[in-house]
């Protein structure tokens, strides 16, 4: 919940105003949570605007980070009697050019999540026309600009923020005052829409947005921010001072505005990554190992080398009157880190278990190895799945969805061409070569034809990196939830029907660990519903499956983003041999090499991406002052 401030709509919460912070923000464990908050919040303005016989003026955002507070919208409309009869909406921006039809236009979105499902009348609906003609584009922005003032301004404005800063989309540069105008993209802001344009080449390079200024005469603001891939631009905007370069920042000048995060999009927050510049701090464990980790990355010393004054100098005094002296403490965080680093992921058997990451018992265990995409285990922890089969673990392997539309137009045509070399006659493949060929725009769904073609395009490669890796084909599984299965960049809804086909594999391996994607932030969401799925299965199983006391669950992270270092209570090396292991399995996904169609805003293939970041963890252990190794695959243990 949030603090109040200056309007009753605001919901009460918890904020801790820091010397740091500079516009008001309160973090929620999930981001549903928050989203339901916040629809209660528009909720109770509606209603009040309503006893007052007014009209209600919402100024509202697209993008990811409010489709649940839309969806808890809906389902208030449709089983609370919420009506929308005195709303007036204004969105903040729209592609240019963009017709309305085209399921990528911001027209076709809001219809989708918000409009089509609520009694707003149509007259009151106002989302800029991304085909007005170039020549009427200056008066249409005026006239745009001049309805909000006439009905005295937005009541409630609601925003995303883009990793360049913008709100709307006023980009970097956008200045204090800036009205409703037609603005170029800047590049990161287009590779982020790239996913949904089926890439970077077909995002518009223009946009029409609200201004800055326009957004600042709300009454009330409310920022959404969701995972890590916004840690970084938050904090700046938090944070920093205001500046052109960073728009949100604008937003320190507003009185009633609220930041609403999740816990991954405020970790870059000076009183949640370094609570102790802030404040007396509680010691428990796992604050201690954070805080020493950080003084010797700062120092740049090894943690042994760390000395009194390095504590005190750095706002861990406290710390240092609990543990008595720098040496104690420093050994004392030293051994927890040394006992992460294992070559046994599997735990190593008959040894003294202890200090180890894993049990030693049961010597050779039932393993599920869950990948969001049907190559995420070998990118993930392809090291650590070889070592693994090797060390002799009944390994099983789940590709959760079936990555069709990560599957090119071209690569697909290609494989039917030379299916049709085989089978001249056939008219499934001759009908699959005609609708690529004929495919035009990015808001055709593709047929369900071409659609499991490029399913089994991933599949087949899937099975050449695990037959590569020893694994048989037995224990490799293709789920396909069905929350996937849309032919298009927007995915349904995590359904029953997909937490039953986790807990069935669950059930028919009976696993003594199961191996995660805990990475959120690929570009598309399917990671965080994958972990949706697992995560809800393990919570009906845990109580009904006898087996499950004894199943334990380690999450990796996927090819954006690592642990940090204290953060790891698994850390598996890799030789060199086993780094070229890696790869050629990585490799046999050839459909993901040579122009991946999701890779975020980073040009590296994958295979790259991912030998880097191995490299890199291990050179932070070798830092920290641990054994220097080639390469080195992470993992967090996730107790439910």
């Amino acid at each position: 919940m949030f603090q109040q401030l200056h309007t009753k709509h605001q919901p009460i919460g918890q904020f801790e105003n820091t010397r740091f912070e500079k516009i008001h923000n309160v973090t929620f464990k999930s981001s549903f949570e928050a989203s339901v908050l916040v629809a209660q919040e528009i909720a109770s303005l509606i209603k009040e605007k309503q006893d007052q016989n007014k009209k209600c003026v919402l100024g509202l955002a697209t993008g990811s980070s409010p489709i649940k507070v839309y969806e808890e919208l809906v389902r208030m409309h449709k089983e609370d009697g919420l009506s929308f009869e005195n709303v007036i909406a204004f969105n903040l921006d729209e592609y240019f050019p963009m017709d309305k039809s085209n399921i990528q236009s911001y027209f076709y979105f809001m219809h989708e999540h918000l409009f089509n499902h609520v009694n707003i009348l149509p007259e009151n609906i106002n989302i800029p026309n991304g085909a007005i003609s170039i020549d009427q584009l200056h008066q249409y922005c005026i006239d745009y600009e001049m309805k909000i003032k006439a009905l005295g301004g937005l009541d409630f404005q609601l925003l995303g923020i883009g990793r360049t800063g913008h709100i709307g989309f006023n980009e970097p540069g956008s200045h204090l005052n800036s009205g409703t105008r037609i603005i170029t993209l800047n590049h990161i802001t287009r590779i982020d829409a790239a996913p949904s344009f089926f890439g970077i080449e077909n995002v518009p390079r223009k946009a029409i947005t609200m201004g800055i200024g326009t957004v600042k005469d709300a009454k009330r603001i409310v920022l959404l921010a969701w995972g890590a891939n916004k840690n970084t631009i938050l904090k700046k905007t938090i944070e920093g001072d205001i500046s052109a370069t960073v728009p949100a920042t604008y937003l320190q000048q507003h009185g009633n505005t609220t930041f609403v995060l999740d816990e991954e999009a405020s970790s870059e927050l000076t009183r949640v990554k370094t609570p102790w510049l802030v404040k007396s701090c509680v010691w428990n464990a796992p604050l201690k190992l954070k805080a020493v980790t950080w003084l010797s990355n700062l120092l740049a010393k090894p943690i042994l080398k760390l000395t009194d004054q390095d504590y005190n100098d750095n706002g861990m005094s406290g710390l240092l009157a609990e543990e008595g002296t720098a040496y104690d403490l420093n050994i004392k965080m030293f051994n927890k880190l040394q006992h992460t680093i294992t070559g046994w992921p599997g735990g190593k058997p008959f040894a003294e278990d202890s200090n180890r990451p894993e049990r030693a018992n049961p010597s050779k265990k039932r393993v599920i190895i869950f990948s969001p995409h049907p190559d995420d285990d070998v990118i993930s922890m392809g090291g650590t799945f070889d070592r693994l089969v090797q060390q002799g673990h009944e390994v099983h392997v789940a590709y959760q969805t079936s990555g069709n539309i990560a599957v090119s137009d071209e690569e697909a045509l290609k494989f039917a061409e030379i299916s049709k070399e085989f089978n001249t006659d056939s008219k499934k493949v001759n009908g699959i070569i005609e609708f690529i060929k004929n495919k035009k725009g990015n808001d055709l769904v593709d047929s369900l034809d071409v659609r499991k073609l490029k399913g089994a395009i991933r599949k087949s490669e899937s099975l050449g990196a695990t037959r590569y890796l020893s694994l048989p084909d037995k224990n490799v599984h293709f789920l396909n939830l069905p929350f996937y299965e849309t032919g298009t960049i927007k995915k349904g809804n995590l359904s029953e029907d997909d937490i039953a086909t986790m807990k069935n594999i669950i059930d028919t391996v009976k696993p003594h660990q199961i191996f995660a994607a805990g990475d959120l932030a690929d570009p598309h969401g399917t990671h965080k519903v994958c972990l949706d799925a697992l995560f809800a299965a393990l919570e009906e199983m845990k109580s009904e499956k006898e087996y499950m006391k004894d199943c334990w669950v380690w999450l990796y992270r996927g090819a954006w983003h690592e642990w940090d270092s204290h953060e790891i209570e698994m850390a598996v090396p890799m030789s060199p041999e086993q780094v070229l292991r890696k790869r050629h399995a990585i490799f046999y996904h050839q459909s993901q090499k040579d122009g991946v169609m999701f890779q975020g805003d980073d040009s590296r293939e994958f295979w790259v991406r991912v030998e880097d970041r191995n490299r890199l963890t291990a050179k932070k252990y070798n830092d920290l002052g641990l054994t220097d190794y080639a390469a080195i695959e992470a993992f967090k243990r996730y107790h439910y």
